[in-house]
């Protein structure tokens, strides 16, 4: 006769407890309490280096210095309301400096960002040569410094050391780049020149992502390049082209370094050419920190309802 084991009673037959049951980790136990921990020196800096000069910058623009009698009493601070958006919105030199960097932007966004775009799908094309030596040479503006970009350009720009204004004499042709009509279209090709190559990258970036199978498929039914090119590649990259462009629009809004240097080599520009250089010359030629505060604010809201509009625009286009 055969022993057979003896088989546990089906009430012993249970689920293990469940506090043996491992539960998945998340981010109420000690992974979250890691993930707090690495990220609080990030949000530390973020709050002391934005956050708080924002929140400092907007109580700063509703108070204002004032001086009792005729002038020569002590300054005191007092609660003035809107008064200072007030006072910027109404100086000539500020709203001209906005219609000038509205004009700006006009020349600026279709140029580089067209000129990107063509760089890019030319770089992509199958017919590219020496795609790396061509990617470095489009890139290697953008590696110049603003400010050494601007000396470099100032330099080619005056008349009687700029060896292109020398040539253009040469042939026959008169132009001062540094001329009040010619001042805008000027600073627009330095920045076109040193923005256009980090851009072309980004796209071009995109482009590789691009399904190869879908452009050969492209090519299989008689699509050229050009097709190729503005029937499948355009629209699959779109939402890099969106980021491109809401990083444009906020950047132009920032325009300060290159009318600032050029300032130096021509009266064209002036201290409050732009709403950035008004705002610096509220704060560090006219002292009046509570107008600059204010200014700053407004560029704020601006770029703020600029990149807005951008991003439905762009939500909008995707979706189509």
């Amino acid at each position: 006769m055969v022993n057979q084991a003896p088989t546990k009673p089906a009430s012993r037959v249970a689920a293990a407890p469940a506090s043996t049951i491992r539960k998945p980790r998340g981010l109420s136990g000690t992974g979250g309490r890691t993930a707090a921990l690495f990220l609080t020196p990030f949000f530390a800096v973020f709050a002391l280096a934005m956050v708080a000069p924002v929140i400092y910058s907007i109580v700063l623009s509703f108070f204002a210095q004032q001086k009792s009698g005729l002038g020569f009493g002590e300054a005191k601070t007092a609660f003035v309301g809107l008064e200072n958006y007030l006072q910027v919105l109404q100086s000539e030199a500020f709203v001209g400096g906005i219609g000038r960097l509205a004009l700006y932007c006009a020349m600026y966004i279709p140029c580089m960002v067209g000129g990107a775009l063509a760089f890019a799908l030319l770089l992509d094309a199958a017919v590219a040569r020496a795609r790396k030596l061509f990617q470095l040479l489009v890139f290697l503006p953008h590696a110049v410094p603003g400010v050494i970009a601007a000396l470099i350009w100032a330099y080619l720009y005056t008349p009687g050391v700029s060896p292109i204004v020398s040539v253009l004499e040469t042939g026959g042709i008169s132009l001062n780049f540094l001329d009040a009509h010619l001042i805008l279209p000027s600073i627009v090709n330095i920045a076109v020149w040193e923005w256009t190559g980090y851009n072309v990258i980004v796209l071009f970036t995109a482009l590789q992502a691009v399904p190869r199978e879908v452009l050969e498929a492209a090519r299989a039914d008689g699509a050229g390049e050009i097709r190729a090119a503005l029937s499948i590649k355009l629209p699959l990259i779109l939402p890099a082209l969106s980021v491109i462009m809401l990083f444009t629009v906020i950047g132009t809004l920032q325009l300060f370094t290159e009318p600032s240097i050029i300032s130096k080599a021509t009266a064209s520009v002036t201290s409050t050419w732009v709403p950035n250089m008004w705002a610096y010359d509220a704060a560090f030629n006219r002292h009046n920190l509570n107008q600059a505060a204010a200014a700053s604010i407004i560029i704020a809201l601006m770029a703020a309802v600029l990149s807005w509009a951008v991003t439905r625009f762009s939500s909008r286009m995707n979706k189509a």
